[in-house]
């Protein structure tokens, strides 16, 4: 104590009686305080407090007390200076019993914030910036900083009326939110920070000022923050905000991520972001980048429930929500993304149902009121959400590994409604016809998208048959398009060698080996599939080319499908097999049995010379090449509507009638058998015409349900009865002779028995398994059919059901006159 007052000589009656770190703190203040904090007297102090750590929370007190004294009399230079020396002694002192000088200096910088002096906030902000770089030693058990992610999250929405003052204290806000969240996030006795009361404070913070005006030129570069000072010297709070939000991401671990996410949505909600949606997208497409990637899947999870939640927003806004699933799906995909990706489908395919609903239910209001514009408009804003949907389903299928993109092509095709199949999800009863053609077509879109880059080294697991049969279902609609979407998706799937582009336009190609088309040896595996599903896709191609809706890119397409399959998938007993198929579609457009078209059926000669010239150059085979050039020359001259150049052209003069009678205009099947005798080719086989099996499979995918066709043939056959006068035949001598000679009838027999014999003895075991199934399945369903006219349910008190002429009644049985089996009476 001696010394202490020997060093402070008497300077009055109560001088020596004050503590040394009071002196020491008041030595510090110069008289004028504009000179500023005196140096010499601030090492002395800091000197005091480094040899006396004990003294620290004392001097701490100290100067707290006389910065509040000095902010409630505006003294704001003394205020400076006491911020300045505070600083100074928390970077000179590292000790543990900085821990109570932490407390004082808290409550001074709280002051400081509390105050309406834009320079003292700053000022606060700075010196809390300072302490939160500082590491400390031990943890704090007791330090909290709920009013400082308050009082931060307000200067970050200042609405000062000077522009620079305003600016100075949202960036001051800023830098005060990155500063908690630094002292904060890793310091595990303060995971209060990520409890939702903070995070709903300090995201929408810096969404806030992300989100200004002067700033949204950087919404088109999100991924690349600029600078956080701009050209004028003065530091851009949009940038500092991006740069904190992409700080606290980084940081948020496991279990935080939901809490972190959660706000962002409420933010975008609030202000209307979703539509437009450039910010939204840009938002979390730094989110994206900036959390770790195991954790993509929760942002997956939340973006996907929000959907959910926001069902019944406006078109545009879905949409938006949709493009921000898709932003946040392609960058998931490229690494993890969790157990989430079925769900997203589901979650996708559902909006998708929910989007046709409401666009058909729009379209009937139409049609029933006056405001025609409005309902367009309508209308056109749900095909927004639906494009957007397909979009994000095919980019997230189509960047999944192939495993995982296996499994989800048999999840969307299980999603496509198919007549006659109610197993499938999607039930298409309320929408009707117009809807599940929309659906058909988008999640067929969709499917392309998924299976475009797909490359699977068998083809029976890329087309297994739970995925095959019901798209070759949808292949027989009565819908040109729908048949084209399908068509690409067997493109994609079997074109493995990416030769498609090559193949492009249905044409007469002079020189296939120019094409320098990619092939290998055909896998023992795809010879097994080809012998599985072979006959069913040669039926699909014959029973495709006949539909008369079929446009000039049908014919592409089909053509395309005739060469992949050669390509990927031919070995000699296939190639016979399509040129059997070839020529069976040349006769079909001949005899026309089916009064097809002159379009559809000049169209089909075409596709078959175009075939027929690739398949014979890609066997090389010289006289059958030769043959095929011939038959095209002669065209050529004689009949050019037969080759696809001219066919295919707009206005091109349609003949109305084939001439039959000139062989050489058509391919022969005995020409082609002799170019094509000799080892390798079992020639014989091409005397065995091509006809496709008949399966239930037509039936099942027309528009004409089970139960409609039944009804209907109840009604034409209760209609349609002659008198019984009508059904007697007058008869004479000429009648009976005929009834008598059956010699002819003998022949007919024969001739018949004959090429049964030469069918089972040449005919692939394939193809006589296909022919007997179809007759089984035909057997089974007139079967079906009679059981379900004739037998009817057991005689109930509550009445029993009759069809009459397409209509049913109701007929009520008492029950003393019901018959009861011996058992059940007693």
């Amino acid at each position: 104590m001696d010394s202490e007052n020997n060093e402070s000589g008497v300077c009055g009656c109560c001088g020596p009686l004050r503590p040394r770190y009071k002196r020491l703190v008041d030595n510090i203040f110069p008289e004028d305080p504009k000179d500023g904090l005196s140096k010499s007297d601030m090492e002395k102090l800091t000197f005091y407090a480094v040899s006396a750590p004990e003294k620290l929370d004392r001097i701490g007190a100290y100067l707290a007390e006389r910065l509040s004294r000095d902010v409630v009399r505006h003294r704001y230079g003394n205020v400076v200076i006491a911020m300045e020396a505070l600083d100074q002694l928390l970077m000179a002192c590292h000790s543990q019993s900085i821990k109570p000088f932490v407390e004082s200096f808290l409550q001074m910088v709280a002051k400081l914030l509390e105050s309406r002096e834009p320079d003292l906030q700053v000022l606060g902000t700075n010196s809390f910036v300072k302490f939160a770089n500082i590491e400390e030693d031990t943890p704090s058990y007791h330090r909290r900083y709920d009013f400082f992610v308050s009082q931060f999250s307000a200067m970050c929405h200042s609405t000062h009326e000077d522009t620079e003052t305003r600016t100075r204290i949202r960036v001051a806000g800023i830098k005060g939110l990155q500063g908690v969240v630094r002292k904060t996030v890793n310091d595990e006795l303060q995971a209060i920070i990520w409890e939702p009361q903070h995070m709903d404070k300090l995201i929408p913070s810096m969404l806030f000022n992300m989100q200004d005006s002067e700033d949204l030129d950087r919404a088109g570069h999100p991924s690349t923050p600029s600078g956080s000072v701009s050209q004028d010297g003065e530091e851009n709070p949009a940038a500092l905000a991006e740069s904190c939000f992409r700080e606290l991401l980084g940081r948020a671990a496991y279990g935080n991520m939901n809490n972190a996410v959660r706000p962002v949505l409420v933010h975008l909600d609030n202000h209307h972001l979703w539509d437009p949606n450039e910010f939204a997208v840009s938002c979390f497409r730094i989110i994206m980048y900036s959390i770790q990637a195991q954790h993509s899947h929760h942002v997956i999870q939340q973006v996907l429930n929000h959907l959910d939640t926001h069902n019944k927003n406006t078109p545009r806004a879905r949409a938006g929500i949709v493009q921000v699933l898709l932003e946040t799906v392609a960058i998931a995909a490229k690494g993890s993304v969790g157990p989430t990706v079925l769900e997203v489908f589901n979650t996708l395919l559902k909006h998708l149902r929910m989007s046709v609903d409401f666009e058909l239910g729009e379209s009937s209001r139409r049609n029933s009121s006056t405001s025609v514009s409005s309902g367009r408009g309508k209308e056109s804003e749900e095909r927004i959400v639906q494009n957007a949907i397909i979009q994000t389903i095919g980019f997230f299928g189509g960047n999944l590994p192939d495993y995982q993109r296996a499994e989800v092509m048999m999840f969307i095709m299980g999603k496509v409604p198919v007549y006659g199949t109610p197993c499938h999800t999607l039930d298409t009863v309320k929408i009707g016809h117009q809807g599940t053609k929309r659906i058909q077509t988008m999640l067929l879109s969709s499917l392309i998208m998924v299976t475009s880059g797909f490359k699977s080294k068998s083809m029976a697991a890329a087309l297994p048959s739970p995925f095959l049969d019901p798209l070759f279902s949808i292949s027989l609609m009565e819908d040109s398009e729908l048949r084209q979407l399908v068509f690409e998706i067997l493109h994609n799937i079997i074109d493995r060698h990416d030769n498609r582009a090559k193949l492009r336009g249905i044409r007469i190609i002079p020189n296939v080996a120019a094409l320098k088309i990619k092939r290998e040896k055909i896998s023992k595996q795809d010879v097994a599939f080809m012998k599985k599903h072979g006959q069913q896709l040669y039926r699909h191609i014959y029973l495709g080319c006949k539909e008369e809706d079929n446009v000039h890119k049908n014919f592409e397409l089909l053509f395309t499908t005739l060469a992949i399959l050669t390509i990927e998938l031919a070995n000699e007993e296939v190639v016979i097999d399509l040129i059997r198929l070839s020529i069976a579609l040349q006769d079909m457009a001949l005899a026309n049995e089916e009064s097809m078209p002159m379009f559809i059926r000049c169209g089909i000669m075409a596709l078959v010379a175009a075939y027929l010239n690739f398949l014979s150059q890609m066997i090389a085979n010289p006289p059958f090449c030769q043959h095929v050039s011939k038959v095209i020359e002669l065209r050529s001259m004689d009949a050019q509507h037969l080759l696809p150049e001219h066919i295919f052209r707009d206005k091109c003069p349609i003949p109305e009638s084939l001439d039959k009678e000139d062989r050489l205009l058509y391919f022969q099947t005995a020409d082609m058998a002799e170019c094509l005798a000799g080892p390798g080719y079992n020639a014989e086989r091409l005397s065995i015409p091509y006809i496709p099996q008949v399966t239930d499979e037509d039936r099942l995918t027309r528009r004409k349900s089970f139960v409609d066709t039944i009804s209907l043939q109840v009604d034409i056959v209760s209609n349609s009865l002659p008198d019984k006068s009508q059904l007697a035949e007058e008869i004479t001598f000429e009648t009976l002779k005929k009834a008598i000679d059956t010699t002819g009838l003998e022949e007919q027999e024969r001739e018949k028995r004959r090429q049964v014999m030469e069918k089972f003895q040449k005919a692939p075991f394939e193809e006589i398994a296909a022919h007997c199934e179809s007759k089984a399945n035909m057997l089974h369903d007139r079967l079906a059919q009679i059981f379900e006219l004739t037998i009817r349910p057991p005689p109930s008190p509550s009445g029993v059901v009759s069809i009459s002429s397409g209509h049913t009644q109701h007929q009520s049985v008492p029950v003393y006159e019901m018959k009861f089996p011996d058992l059940c009476v007693y």
